[in-house]
């Protein structure tokens, strides 16, 4: 018997081309609270929680970071992101693959780190409607990447066991959290990671971007 896979999709760098904005984002904020880190050590933290991005923030440098202070980056990073939303767009071939799956009714979902407030940018730019989609937020589940709650949640709610998922990402945070919840975790390079990162991290394919992924789609059983 033939199983139809379901598939999970990251939402960053994924589907939509907002890594960097979400990189000078949080430049904005933590320059604003005076704390010095460097852009690209930013950029390997995108996809990851916001709690263990603070928690990594403090080794590298040893700044205090009180619940206060947090709460207060969190709300500097989605003020400033939502400055770059009119130069945020959907990743080549993202809303074709959409399409493509929902006309193969072929089940998806959207599992992002962000919450709401800056999730909200991205489904606009990419046109869809949380109202008619899954789409599953950082507020929604107690821990994000690398622990596999919010996909577990997306499965859940295409009621769909976990095991015949493809979990579609670009950092290794979504590999990871793929690997830890036993579904299948496929890279995509749209998000700045390279093949042997996401392949070390549990990647079983991967692809340049969504329309990359689409043209190879029978590699993952779609029909």
């Amino acid at each position: 018997m033939h199983i139809e896979p379901a598939f999970l999709f990251d939402l960053d760098g994924t589907l939509v081309d907002s890594v960097y904005q979400h990189v000078l984002a949080w430049k904005t904020a933590l320059d604003a609270e005076g704390i010095e880190i460097s852009v690209w050590r930013i950029h390997r933290k995108i996809g990851m929680s916001g709690g263990l991005f603070t928690h990594q923030l403090l080794r590298e440098t040893e700044v205090e970071i009180d619940p206060e202070r947090m709460e207060r980056l969190r709300w500097r990073h989605a003020e400033a992101y939502r400055r770059y939303a009119g130069d945020i767009n959907a990743l080549p071939g993202a809303r074709k693959l959409l399409a493509w799956l929902a006309e193969s009714a072929i089940p998806w979902a959207i599992a992002t780190s962000g919450r709401m407030e800056t999730a909200a940018v991205n489904l606009a730019a990419l046109d869809v409607d949380p109202r008619q989609t899954i789409v599953i937020t950082r507020d929604q589940v107690k821990y994000a990447k690398p622990d596999p709650d919010l996909f577990l949640a997306a499965a859940a709610r295409l009621e769909t066991p976990i095991e015949n998922a493809f979990v579609v990402g670009d950092s290794i945070w979504d590999m990871l959290a793929a690997t830890r919840c036993r579904a299948l975790g496929v890279g995509l390079l749209s998000g700045g990671y390279g093949s042997d990162e996401l392949r070390q991290a549990g990647a079983v394919r991967v692809y340049e971007d969504p329309a990359d992924l689409l043209f190879h789609i029978d590699e993952l059983g779609g029909r």
